[in-house]
């Protein structure tokens, strides 16, 4: 169900925003693909929260995961490029989506999906000084703050919601709930809580019957929360609320929960939009102004049918979305989407109770809560449990889903020549050549900005050159990311020998595509590992570059250092510490996110931490007397060790419960998850002299988990070993710690014990 790795791009489909339109868009598109198409999906966030149990989650009623929906299986699942960046900007004449400090992103067909947040531009201070309900990711921030505030405080402590409408009147109620139950808890009294809601017209809940305005009237007031009805909020700052009766309130949290309002980009970018700033589109999804770009939820106004913003709206608008997307990527003709008028509205009150309506109907009970926890659950259910991956091996795009023109073009592609006939195109490569900005060095003779038939560096008197290479398959969706993370591992070698970077020359292998297609390809991967080695002061002298079945780099990296000061593997010495300044685990963890098993912000953390580099850390090191150190790879912690045990003839005991691991690792490994190269480690088991009692552990199989740009692995005196940890932890290498000892040799020769006595 996923798009063949070795499939011939010729069309880009751009999803901005993982709202819910849009994931129901990526679901589709991973149960019946179109080969030949790429996906992107360009999103802030990473898990996205489901508006219907967002309620719930604030009130304590559902777990994080419960109530988000994760992006990166659905990605996976989807065939679509995950890229964790947001969106700032379109070229709408060259196709291209800005995304702030790194290539544009080109689409041939783009669709907008990113939601709304409140109104602040009504009222001075509102936006410095509240906390919206949107964007969520930072609602949530702002959320624990205050629960934090309201547990600490010791007196009073007043809240004020700013609107009335169902986000404004179910949050009001499920923060106090939620506040309530903490404070019992604790045994502290509730009633130093004070709530209020700011009710901009004469009644909550405007947009619904009267018969739920009623019953919220009334549940509000056995809440004991304060509606101030047909108020307006003047001006706000840290603590205070200017009304326009000539009073103020006293808040010390707002939440501003007001009508809904759109980036201002959209309009600034060129779209047609309405007097809100929203995307104006027709009925089938499609801008008024721009027939290659859609726009769906609260984003979009709809021209034609306009409806308040809602997720029933958003929800209902994914399968329309999709089949117009597809429409127009094969060159059909779009359908019409009607919306419904009405519509089932559940409103949660907090405390597991709710109430419904339909029209002029409504009603209220726990049994409500019990039917809206059963309709979320199991459109939740559709997308965090997607069904077993399975790879497709057809690679021509399927005749029921493509053009005449679209086979046409995809089998002239698919065509291509090997040897030097492989090799991307001169103009291409020199458009993306002049789109960089190498590093100017003057020991580089001959480089990019004079290209021969090989690239000229000088070794300064003194100095000797070390020289390292990587190069492996993509293995992060992002071109640009695993550029840099790319860089980042081939510097390793360089820094982890104590010298500093002088040059690098790329080796890139492209799929195969339309030539825009693999040009954007060979520029996202060239810029992200270019700013890298820019960071370094390391000159792009050069490289090669074809196109094949699948995305892979490397980069040929060498460096400078004085002879005498050159860092070996061998130097350990007996009572040294063991040191490690990066956690473990990216084998297992994206071993898993190919099978969809890893949780987004897993791998999140994971690409994170392979984007720091180890040039600070290996300077660190050397400053407290480093006596060796290597950098950790494909070979695992266990394997590296075990190269610089043999080079010193020593022997080591290495603490597991000390081990620091990226967050999940220890989960995919529970799973059963492991790297391919991770059986080939393993046959290293037996330097270990306990591996009776060490299997025991359950990271003793992460000693084997090989790491791509993986932090550093060093030895030095015991007496700096304090000094060099704090210092690495103020340079940002917050896992750094000691892992082990050096000890004299034994009778089994350079061998490994596992030390299991320490407590976690």
């Amino acid at each position: 169900m996923q798009k063949p790795k070795n499939s011939t791009v010729i069309k880009d489909l751009v999803l901005i925003g993982g709202g819910h339109s849009h994931v129901a868009v990526l679901k589709r598109f991973g149960m019946k693909p179109i080969a030949g198409l790429q996906i992107t999906l360009i999103s802030r966030d990473v898990h996205t929260p489901y508006s219907g149990m967002l309620p719930g989650y604030i009130a304590g009623h559902y777990s994080f995961d419960e109530s988000h929906i994760d992006l990166q299986p659905l990605a996976r699942f989807a065939g679509a490029r995950l890229f964790h960046v947001r969106a700032s900007a379109l070229d709408l004449e060259n196709k291209y989506v800005l995304c702030g400090d790194r290539p544009p992103v080109h689409y041939d067909v783009l669709s907008i999906n990113t939601g709304s947040t409140p109104s602040f531009t009504e009222v001075p201070g509102s936006r410095e000084h509240t906390l919206g309900v949107k964007p969520i990711h930072r609602f949530l921030r702002g959320w624990d703050a205050i629960m934090d505030e309201v547990l600490t405080r010791k007196g009073d402590y007043q809240i004020a919601v700013v609107g009335a409408g169902a986000g404004g009147v179910e949050v009001a109620l499920s923060t106090q709930f939620h506040l309530h139950k903490l404070l019992h808890q604790r045994g502290l009294p509730v009633d130093k809580l004070r709530f209020h809601i700011i009710c901009s017209n004469g009644t909550v809940l405007p947009t619904h019957n009267p018969s739920v305005q009623h019953r919220f009237m009334r549940i509000l007031t056995e809440r004991q929360i304060t509606i101030h009805k047909a108020c307006m909020v003047m001006e706000a700052d840290a603590h205070t609320l200017q009304l326009d009766s000539g009073n103020s309130l006293h808040a010390d949290a707002t939440i501003w929960a007001t009508h809904a309002s759109a980036p201002t980009w959209y309009r600034e970018s060129g779209l047609a939009v309405d007097e809100r700033g929203f995307i104006q589109v027709n009925s089938s999804l499609q801008s008024v102004s721009h027939g290659d770009v859609f726009a769906a939820g609260d984003i979009a106004a709809v021209t034609d049918y306009p409806r308040p913003k809602s997720g029933v709206f958003a929800v209902r608008q994914g399968k329309p979305l999709y089949r117009n997307l597809r429409r127009a990527l094969e060159n059909r003709r779009l359908k019409e989407h009607v919306p419904q008028i009405s519509f089932l509205s559940l409103v949660s009150t907090g405390n597991k109770y709710a109430v419904a309506s339909r029209g002029a109907l409504a009603t209220e009970g726990a049994w409500v809560w019990k039917l809206k926890d059963l309709i979320d659950r199991r459109f939740m259910h559709k997308y965090n449990r997607l069904p077993e991956m399975q790879e497709k091996h057809d690679d021509l795009v399927d005749s029921r889903l493509a053009s005449r023109d679209t086979l046409e073009e995809i089998s002239a592609i698919a065509m291509r020549c090997g040897g030097c006939g492989a090799k991307i195109g001169s103009n291409v490569l020199s458009r993306v050549i002049n789109q960089l900005s190498p590093y100017l060095r003057e020991d580089v003779l001959l480089g990019l900005d004079a290209p021969d038939d090989a690239a000229a560096v000088t070794v300064p008197p003194g100095k000797v050159q070390v020289q390292s290479v990587d190069y492996f398959r993509a293995f992060i969706d992002d071109p640009f990311v695993f550029g840099q993370v790319t860089a980042n591992h081939s510097l390793s070698d360089v820094f982890a020998m104590g010298a500093e970077a002088q040059a690098a020359m790329a080796i890139a292998t492209i799929p195969y595509g339309k030539e825009n297609v693999v040009e954007q390809q060979l520029l996202q991967i060239m810029d992200g590992a270019v700013r890298v080695l820019d960071q370094h002061k390391a000159a792009l002298v050069g490289g090669h570059s074809s196109e094949g079945a699948e995305l892979a780099f490397g980069l040929s990296v060498t460096g400078l250092i004085e002879k005498e000061r050159l860092l070996a593997k061998g130097g350990m010495q007996v009572d040294d510490v063991i040191i490690i300044t990066k956690p473990v685990g990216t084998g297992t963890l994206f071993a898993a996110e190919m099978r969809g098993k890893a949780k987004g912000r897993w791998i999140v953390d994971a690409i994170d931490c392979m984007l720091v580099s180890n040039h600070l850390a290996a300077q660190c090191l050397y400053k407290y007397d480093v006596h060796a150190c290597t950098d950790i790879t494909g070979f695992g912690v266990l394997g590296h060790l075990l190269e610089m045990v043999r080079a010193a003839q020593l022997d080591i005991t290495i603490d597991l419960n000390v081990l620091p691991v990226l967050d999940g690792a220890a989960e995919t490994i529970e799973m059963g998850i492991f790297s391919s190269l991770q059986p080939s480690n393993v046959r290293l088991r037996r330097a270990v002299k306990n591996p009776q009692e060490a299997t025991q552990h359950p990271h003793y199989p992460l000693l084997f988990d090989p790491q791509t740009s993986g932090g550093l692995l060093a030895t030095l005196p015991g007496r700096h070993a304090d000094a060099c940890i704090a210092e690495l932890h103020d340079l940002g290498y917050r896992h750094a710690c000691i892992v082990g000892q050096v000890k004299p040799q034994s009778d089994m020769l350079e061998s490994v014990h596992i030390n299991l006595d320490q407590p976690r």
